[in-house]
């Protein structure tokens, strides 16, 4: 996570060697500082304005690896948007039983970026960045904008 405003810092959910100490540590630390982010951009009429995105490009896979870690996982994990035109309370998709693979209306990463870049007023294919002497795309392929939440 990292914070804005004088003072903050950044903090890291690396999880390989022991998930549920590391994870309990980490939400203790943060569950307190970004409800009183939302709270502070609300109270300065802001969260309209500014959209927070809580996640990551992963999560954490099911299985143990090989102790109380778990390693890189992309076919099932959880993020969360705040603010920016996003609708409250909406839970988009959902993963199998033990969290292997998104099952219902999954989501590439590409669609969290056109959709981050749709609250922000910029359209996929005219932000483009000069990359090898091509002109690509940040979403690479054409992603969709999750109608669920905005």
């Amino acid at each position: 996570m990292r914070g804005v405003g004088r003072g903050t810092g950044n903090l890291q959910w690396d999880a390989h060697s022991d998930i549920e100490e590391n994870h309990l540590r980490m939400a203790s630390q943060t569950d307190r500082p970004i409800a009183g982010l939302l709270q502070d951009l609300k109270r300065r009429g802001l969260l309209d304005s500014t959209l927070v995105v809580w996640g990551g490009e992963f999560g954490r896979s099911p299985e143990a690896e090989g102790g109380k870690g778990r390693d890189h996982h992309n076919l099932g994990f959880t993020m969360w948007m705040a603010g920016g035109g996003v609708k409250g309370g909406r839970v988009v998709g959902a993963t199998d039983a033990i969290g292997l693979k998104a099952i219902e209306k999954p989501c590439h990463f590409r669609d969290v970026h056109t959709t981050i870049l749709n609250q922000i007023g910029l359209d996929q294919e005219r932000l483009t960045y000069l990359h090898l002497g091509r002109h690509e795309r940040l979403t690479l392929l054409k992603g969709r904008v999750i109608q669920e939440i905005v």
